[in-house]
């Protein structure tokens, strides 16, 4: 018993959990503030989707992943099926139709998915080089197709953030497969078309305010401009130091939007500054570093593609969030890490996360 415990603190993955600790913590810190004045239920419904998401972790990383290979077109077929559900059942809040109710609790399956996505992606792109490119364009277009599908349902809900998220994983995978790289660019000029067939075909009003305010926040300061000038002005007013734990002005004072959710940086640089910023993202560095370094020292291909494709998840997911609070990016309801209030959002990063702790084990194991 005791050399099998020591065999597992050897095992274990120690800085990549303490990375995902030490973010879960600062993100509770800055949740507890964010929802000091309204709404408060969120901190107390935040811990419980924490635990929730500390088994789900536990779960994911005991399981064998190659187990996960061979279970991934099911994962992925019921993760398809229930973006068509949300379609047709879900309640729609706000024009948008993107969450299931399942009793008391409500989950968003456009999370869920990109978990199925890139573990499919994984599988497909696992197989070496030399069999990859003898599959040649028609096996590169079916990966391309595992991605477009998913993104095209989530689009309709409509939940253009989201689809371009996984969009984006879903590429880094196909670019860090092994293919052709003419192959490659052949099926990446697929997509572009397809894009600007939606354009010619006309993008809906709200999506070209959108547009046209990211170009120009002040075009319409009380309207679609709102929310990147608030998380600005918060920004900036937090110079060097912040202005302290739960004195953020522009929080307390909710001129910030969604700022438990969508602008929770805006919240942490207003009270803690360029500083406490810069500690908070060389933590995601930190952390995607060492899903890189994960991957390059997996034992077999699949942990390979699976570790970088967490890598890149928690990539994108970072870089659009950060970017559209700073002004950067156009405003897009995507989450930062472990770090934003949201239950199927905690659950998707901690599963991912557990994806890359059960890589990271066994490359001891086998």
């Amino acid at each position: 018993m005791i050399g099998s415990l020591r065999k597992l603190g050897h095992q274990f993955d120690w800085p990549l959990a303490a990375f995902t600790v030490v973010i879960l913590g600062l993100g509770l810190v800055n949740l507890y503030s964010a929802t000091r004045v309204a709404p408060r239920h969120l901190y107390q419904q935040q811990l419980t989707w924490l635990a929730i998401g500390l088994m789900v972790f536990v779960l994911v990383a005991s399981i064998d992943y190659r187990y996960y290979e061979r279970l991934a077109p099911l994962f992925y077929g019921a993760c398809v099926l229930l973006l068509i559900l949300t379609l047709v059942h879900a309640t729609n809040i706000k024009g948008s139709r993107r969450w299931l109710r399942l009793g008391v609790l409500s989950m968003q399956p456009s999370e869920f998915t990109k978990i199925g996505t890139l573990v499919l992606l994984s599988k497909l792109a696992s197989l070496d080089g030399q069999e990859l490119r003898a599959r040649g364009l028609p096996y590169f277009l079916l990966m391309t197709a595992v991605i477009l599908v998913p993104c095209g349902l989530i689009y309709l809900q409509p939940d253009l953030g989201t689809a371009g998220l996984l969009y984006l994983v879903g590429s880094s995978i196909l670019l860090f497969s092994p293919a052709r790289w003419t192959t490659k660019l052949q099926a990446f000029l697929i997509t572009p078309a397809l894009a600007l067939l939606r354009i010619a075909l006309g993008l809906k009003a709200y999506q070209k305010k959108r547009l046209l305010t990211f170009l120009d926040p002040t075009a319409d300061p009380s309207g679609d401009g709102y929310h990147a000038l608030q998380s600005m002005y918060a920004i900036g007013s937090g110079r060097l130091s912040g202005k302290g734990f739960l004195h953020g002005t522009q929080n307390q004072l909710q001129f910030l939007p969604e700022h438990w959710t969508d602008f929770p940086f805006a919240v942490w640089a207003e009270e803690w500054g360029l500083a406490g910023g810069v500690v908070l993202l060389l933590c995601y560095l930190l952390l995607i570093l060492w899903a890189l370094g994960v991957s390059a020292t997996a034992r077999d291909r699949f942990g390979q593609m699976l570790a970088f494709a967490v890598a890149a998840l928690l990539f994108w997911h970072t870089v659009i969030n950060i970017g559209m609070v700073t002004g950067v990016l156009t405003v897009v309801g995507v989450t930062l890490p472990l770090f934003s209030y949201g239950g199927s959002s905690l659950l998707t990063v901690l599963a991912a996360i557990g994806l890359l702790m059960n890589v990271s084990i066994r490359r001891y194991s086998y």
